[in-house]
């Protein structure tokens, strides 16, 4: 069996990418929480809230750390597996990322320093200070990552020179304040909030469930009940918002999350349920809810959302286009200066040159895409249809765990606001055993993101087919096969970790408390 290097490289990536963010939805959730938990305890001065701050801060520290170890990699695989789009399109992407290390990460990394050693060297307002920081830190951390992602989803601000062949920044404004960036951004946020709440309802109700540490579990729920119940519901805003987006700007990757073959009349319905069959270009037994879709996707009822199919015949003529914008840039190109460019040729690619990725596509068939045939200029048309049944049932995992999250929180909120948190055993069962899920809501909405842009490595622009290093099988097998290995015994690790600290359990004799005893220990160990 012959080995694809693009799919190998694309492997590695999943691999990397969706082990490192099983680190990073807890990493943004906590690190909020603890800011707020430590925000009461400097109001008030009660020091079971500093109690809970420094427990759950242990626990956000051991997933930072893993975090920090899992990432690391990621930035190194844009230049060692995927070199010709560094080359392609570094001078955008690379502005953001390096942006994220300077600002973002280092100053996330200074003051968790702070934050876990400053506790008896700063003021109770100072340390609060480091612990928001820590906070800001994590989502400017994020922030920016998102903003590349962004770009590569919705690619503005920036246009290709003839010359040089590579992308370059004409408007650095528009990549910061891309619409679609910055609606991952505030939904992947939100999403991080989610499963930091859910991990802390299920900790503290174990310990209810367990008889441990009650007092500091019933605060811990109802911080994370209200907070969780708030991220919820804002998850659900905008992940519309993103629904919507892609509208305008990805509508191919909208017709596939929805197994949409054909155009419906508007507003179209939304398939609940059913088995998308590619092969077909159909969805057997589907079951359809009217309406919901066209309000969803266009948020009106009267403009149609395009199906897959109408989409790839667009696409056709979208192929037919870039290969006259590549004509035109093979002229350019031959010519030695930029007075002897023929106008006619600046002309056709000035007209066409924003379909030029369309004709990349053929470079899957064929070297120079001038010479596709029909045939061919089908295929690649087919090629820009992504697998349309993982979307689909990623997607509506996805939601239904969304509104699953949703109901959880406002059961925990209601019942701390009648202060009956360990009224009902079985549901503190629920809550425990609900905290696997925000990392399978989190993964799953990766998936749709990630595969959905599929053939693109950024939409429209460059195809992931030529995106990649010149590597070869063994080397990527073997990288893959010692990624894996690493990253779970990291994952192994860190679940260890967590469950020793979970079990001990928070030290709830504050260390102001104990400073009361110390003089007498000291003398103590003195006379024996």
């Amino acid at each position: 069996m012959s080995l694809d290097i693009v799919d190998l490289s694309r492997l590695q990536f999943a691999v990397t990418a969706l082990y490192h963010f099983l680190f990073v939805p807890l990493t943004l959730g906590l690190s909020v929480l603890i800011a707020i938990m430590e925000t009461v305890y400097v109001m008030t001065g009660r020091t079971i809230w500093r109690d809970m701050t420094k427990f759950w801060g242990v626990l956000f520290g051991i997933n930072f750390a893993m975090g920090v170890a899992t990432g690391i990699v990621m930035e190194f695989q844009f230049g060692m597996n995927w070199s010709y789009y560094s080359h392609y399109v570094g001078d955008i992407f690379g502005a953001p990322l390096a942006i994220e290390g300077l600002m973002a990460f280092f100053l996330e990394a200074t003051f968790v320093g702070l934050f876990f050693f400053g506790w008896e060297r700063m003021s109770r307002v100072g340390h609060l200070i480091a612990t928001w920081l820590v906070a800001i830190g994590s989502n400017f951390s994020a922030l920016w990552i998102l903003i590349a992602n962004g770009w590569m989803q919705n690619p503005v601000g920036a246009q290709l020179n003839p010359q040089t062949m590579r992308m370059e920044v004409t408007d650095f404004g528009a990549v910061l304040t891309n619409p679609v960036a910055q609606a991952k951004f505030v939904h992947t946020v939100s999403a991080g909030y989610v499963t930091a709440a859910i991990f802390v309802l299920g900790v503290s109700a174990w310990y209810l469930l367990k008889g441990r540490h009650a007092q500091l579990a019933k605060r811990s729920m109802t911080v994370a009940a209200s907070f969780g119940l708030a991220a919820s519901l804002s998850v659900v805003v905008l992940g519309d918002e993103s629904g919507y987006l892609s509208s305008e700007h990805q509508k191919m990757k909208l017709a596939a999350i929805e197994a949409m073959w054909d155009t419906e009349a508007a507003p179209a319905a939304f398939t609940a349920f059913g088995f998308p069959d590619q092969d077909a270009r159909e969805t057997h037994y589907a079951v359809h809810i009217p309406w919901v879709m066209g309000l969803i996707g266009t948020r009106s009822l009267d403009t149609e959302i395009p199906g897959i199919k109408d989409l790839v015949n667009n696409a056709e003529g979208y192929i037919r286009n870039g290969i006259d914008a590549y004509d035109a840039l093979q002229t350019i190109r031959a010519a030695k200066t930029e007075a002897e460019v023929p106008a006619e040729a600046r002309m056709r690619f000035e007209n066409n040159g924003a379909y030029l990725g369309y004709a990349l596509l053929l470079k899957r068939y064929l070297d120079d895409p001038r010479q596709a045939t029909d045939e061919q200029v089908r295929q690649a048309a087919m090629d820009t249809v992504p697998p349309v049944g993982p979307l689909f049932w990623a997607f509506r995992i996805m939601v239904a765990l969304g509104m699953f999250f949703i109901a959880l929180t406002a059961c925990f909120f209601w019942l701390s606001v009648r202060r009956r948190l360990d009224a009902h055993p079985w549901l503190l069962k629920i809550a425990v055993l609900s905290i696997p899920l925000p990392w399978i809501a989190a993964e799953s909405g990766w998936i749709v993101a990630e595969l959905g842009r599929q053939p693109w490595i950024i939409e429209g622009v460059l195809p992931t087919a030529l995106a990649v290093s010149n590597l070869g099988a063994s080397a990527l097998l073997a990288t893959i096969a010692g990624f894996i290995l690493i990253y779970t015994v990291i994952f192994v690790i860190e679940m260890k970790l967590m469950l020793h600290s979970i079990r001990k359990g928070p030290q709830e004799v504050s260390d102001a408390h104990l400073s009361n005893y110390y003089p007498l220990m000291k003398q103590m160990a003195g006379k024996a």
